[in-house]
């Protein structure tokens, strides 16, 4: 499954957000829009085809004001954002690779 299948549920709003992610958003001063910014324009790093409720991935993108971005979404049919973070340059290469 790709990013595609992903793209189209937001871009229908056929969407939500995971408890978890609401509260790393709020803390994180990461929006809405910048999630769906990043889903819409990033690409997927890693995928998660064994993740605890459903298979899922890790995007990378820019916000719309150049803010390296991660976001985890579970793939459709039931695409929920689980979390989202500004990645660690400690922990990524690039933003991409895991050190």
């Amino acid at each position: 499954m790709g990013i595609t299948t992903i793209r189209e549920k937001i871009s229908r709003l056929e969407y939500r957000f995971s408890d978890h992610a609401v509260k790393r958003m709020i803390e994180r001063f990461i929006y809405r829009s910048d999630v769906e910014h990043v889903i819409m324009t990033g690409k997927i790093i890693e995928e998660y085809p064994d993740d605890k409720y459903s298979p899922s991935c890790l995007i990378y993108g820019k916000t719309e004001d150049k803010r390296n971005i991660h976001v985890q979404a579970s793939f459709p049919p039931s695409v929920v954002i689980i979390t989202t973070y500004e990645p660690d340059p400690e922990e990524w290469i690039d933003y991409k690779t895991r050190r």
